[in-house]
C-alpha cells in the first residue's frame, strides 16, 4: 500500500468544509481533517505534500471530447483565434508555412496537411477558404480544414479527388471546397486513417493535455465519422489502468440501432462500452449551418449547408424511437448529438413514441443523454423530466460563440440566440447534467466551463460557481452511472480522483444572486473555489491524480 498526505492547505470538500489537509492510501481517501491532525500522521505516509495555501479538489470531468481528432490536432496546422489567426488572409499564410514544413518530412506531397479551428465569424472577410486558396497554399497537397464546430470543412482538390468527394452528398460543385454530410465523413476517413503509431501518440497527446487541466476523466464520443472500432479498443486498452498514466476514460459509440439485438451486438463487440449514444447526430451545427431549425437561418448563404434554409435533419423521430428502446431493452444508455430546436422537437416525438410503446419507466430506467441540447424550452423541458433525460452540454459554446454579438446571434438573429444555453432552467428543474468542450471544439479548459455559465448574457440563466463545479467533477461520473463509487467528491472511501490547484485568492460565491460576486467572508460552512470573477488569473494545476496515481505533477 502506498500514501500520500497533503497538507497545509485547503480541501474542497463539502464533508468537511473546512479540511486542510487529506490522506490518499492505495487511491482511496482516508482521511481529511485539519492541519493539526495531519502533523500526527506525516509519518507514516509514503510522501507528504506541502500545499502551501494550495487547494485541493476533485479532478474535472469533461464529458464530451474526441480523443483522436483533438491528438491530431495537436500537431496541425492551428487556425484558430487562439492561435493567433485573426484574418483570412493570416489563414493561408499559416497553412502555406505549414505546407513547407510538411513537406520537409514529406516530400512526395501524399501526407494530408490538417489545419483546425477557423472561425469566418470572426473574420473580417466573414467567409472561410475556398477550394482554389486551398490549392495555392498547399502547394498541390491534400489539405483538410474543417470549420471549428467541425460539422463541416474546406478540402483541397487533391484531398477531394483521392476520396471521390464530388460524387457523395454534401460536395458543392461551385468550387468552395465546403463538404457536409456523407462528403465531409467520407474527408474525416482518409484523415483518420494514421499509421498506427500516429494514432497512438495522437489518443496519448490529447490525454495528456487532459491531465494538464486537472481532467482525470473523459467521455469519450466516438463514432463512425470520429473513429473506428479498433480505435476505441486501443485507447480504452490503453487507458484502463490507472498506473499507465493516462485519465479514465468512459466509452460511448454513436451507431444507430433499429432492435434490442441490434443493440446487444454491438456491446458484446465492444463490452467497455457505457451506451451508444454521443456523436449520433440527429443534426449538425449552428456554425456550418446544418443544425435543424424551426425557422431559415438569418444569414443564409448558398452552398452546402445554405441550400435548406433550416438546416438538415439526419434523424427522424421513428429513427429515434426504435434506438432510445432498442438501448433501453438492451440494458444500456442510448443518445443523441442534438442542436437545433426543430431536431429537438424529432428527439421529443421520439421520445413520446417509444414511450408510447414502453412505458416511461423503461425509458427513465435507461438514463438517456443528449449532447449539446442549445434549445430547451418549456415543452422540451418536461419531456426531459418525464424520460429520465440527462444533457451533457458545453458551457464554452456559450462563451466562445453565444452572446449578441457572437456566432449564434449572427446565424439565428439576437432573439433567437438569446434563448440558447439555458442554465439555470435546468438545473433548477432537477434536469442531470454534465459539462464537456467537445474538444477540439472549444479547448481543454474546465474552468472556463465553469466561468461560462457565470457569464451568460442573460443573468436569469446563470448558475452558480458551485453547482457548475459539480456539473463539471460529479455530474460526469452521475451521467456515466458512476457516481455511486463515490467519485466526483472528496470524502472518506472514495476514489482519489483529485487536482491540486494555485489560486491567487479562495472564495466562496455569495448569496445576493447568480452573478459572479466573491466575498471570502461569506463562507459560511461551504467549500472553497478559486476567484472566478471577471478579471481574477486562471487557477493553475499543480497536480493531477487519478486514483492514487499521480498524472501531472510540479511538485519536487
Amino acid at each position: 500500500m502506498t500514501s500520500t498526505l497533503y497538507r497545509n492547505g485547503v480541501v474542497h470538500s463539502p464533508a468537511d468544509p473546512f479540511a486542510e489537509a487529506v490522506l490518499v492510501d492505495d487511491g482511496v481517501v482516508t482521511w481529511l481533517g485539519a492541519e493539526d491532525t495531519a502533523a500526527g500522521l506525516a509519518a507514516r505516509a509514503d510522501r507528504v505534500i506541502d500545499l502551501d495555501g494550495a487547494l485541493v479538489t476533485p479532478g474535472f470531468v469533461d464529458a464530451h471530447v474526441h480523443v483522436l481528432e483533438t491528438g491530431l490536432a495537436a500537431e496541425s496546422v492551428d487556425l484558430s483565434a487562439g492561435g493567433g489567426v485573426t484574418t483570412l488572409a493570416a489563414a493561408l499564410d499559416v497553412l502555406a508555412a505549414g505546407a513547407r514544413a510538411l513537406a520537409a518530412s514529406d516530400p512526395g506531397g501524399g501526407e494530408v496537411l490538417l489545419a483546425f479551428g477557423w472561425d469566418d465569424q470572426g473574420w473580417p472577410e466573414r467567409r472561410g477558404p475556398n477550394r482554389a486558396e486551398l490549392d495555392a497554399a498547399g502547394g498541390g497537397r491534400p489539405v483538410y480544414a474543417p470549420r471549428v464546430d467541425g460539422h463541416s470543412a474546406v478540402v483541397s482538390t487533391a484531398l477531394a479527388q483521392a476520396a471521390g468527394l464530388d460524387r457523395l452528398p454534401g460536395w458543392d460543385p461551385s468550387g468552395s471546397g465546403v463538404v457536409v454530410g456523407d462528403a465531409h465523413h467520407a474527408a474525416r476517413a482518409v484523415v483518420q486513417d494514421v499509421p498506427p503509431a500516429r494514432r497512438t501518440r495522437a489518443y496519448t497527446a490529447a490525454l495528456t493535455r487532459a491531465a494538464r487541466r486537472g481532467v482525470v476523466s473523459v467521455h469519450e464520443m466516438s463514432a463512425p465519422h470520429v473513429d473506428t472500432r479498433d480505435g476505441l479498443r486501443e485507447l480504452m486498452a490503453l487507458t484502463a489502468d490507472p498506473a499507465g498514466g493516462l485519465p479514465h476514460v468512459v466509452a460511448y459509440r454513436g451507431e444507430l440501432c433499429d432492435t434490442a439485438d441490434d443493440a446487444r451486438q454491438l456491446l458484446a463487440e465492444l463490452p467497455f462500452l457505457t451506451g451508444i449514444a454521443g456523436d449520433l447526430s440527429v443534426d449538425g451545427s449552428i456554425g456550418s449551418r446544418t443544425a435543424a431549425l424551426r425557422q431559415p437561418y438569418a444569414d443564409l448563404l448558398p452552398g452546402p449547408g445554405g441550400d435548406d434554409a433550416t438546416g438538415r435533419l439526419y434523424l427522424g423521430a421513428e429513427e429515434i424511437a426504435a434506438h432510445v428502446a432498442a438501448c433501453a431493452v438492451a440494458g444500456t444508455q442510448g443518445g443523441f448529438h442534438v442542436i437545433g430546436d426543430r431536431a429537438m422537437d424529432e428527439v421529443v416525438r421520439g421520445l413520446e413514441l417509444a414511450g408510447a410503446e414502453h412505458g416511461p419507466a423503461v425509458l427513465r430506467a435507461a438514463h438517456h443523454r443528449l449532447e449539446h441540447a442549445l434549445f430547451v424550452d418549456a415543452s422540451t423541458l418536461a419531456a426531459l423530466l418525464l424520460y429520465g433525460v440527462a444533457l451533457s452540454v458545453q458551457p464554452a459554446f456559450d462563451s466562445a460563440f453565444g452572446g449578441s454579438g457572437g456566432m449564434y446571434a449572427a446565424r439565428l438573429g439576437v432573439a433567437r440566440a438569446s434563448n440558447l444555453s439555458p442554465f439555470a432552467d435546468l438545473a433548477s428543474a432537477g434536469v442531470p447534467l454534465a459539462f464537456g468542450s467537445d474538444t477540439p471544439v472549444t479547448p481543454l479548459d474546465p474552468w472556463q466551463g465553469v466561468r461560462a455559465t457565470l457569464a451568460h448574457e442573460d443573468a436569469t440563466q446563470r448558475i452558480s460557481a458551485r453547482a457548475a463545479f459539480r456539473a463539471h467533477t460529479r455530474g460526469g461520473w452521475r451521467l456515466a452511472g458512476l457516481d455511486h463509487t463515490g467519485a466526483g467528491e472528496l470524502r472518506v472511501g472514495a476514489p482519489a480522483h483529485l487536482a491540486v490547484w494555485r489560486a491567487d485568492q479562495l472564495a466562496v460565491q455569495s448569496a445576493e444572486g447568480r452573478l459572479s460576486q466573491w466575498n471570502p467572508e461569506a463562507r459560511a460552512g461551504q467549500p472553497l473555489l478559486p476567484d472566478l470573477s471577471e478579471g481574477a488569473p486562471e487557477p493553475e494545476c499543480l497536480q493531477t491524480v487519478r486514483a492514487g496515481v499521480v498524472l501531472h505533477d510540479t511538485f519536487d
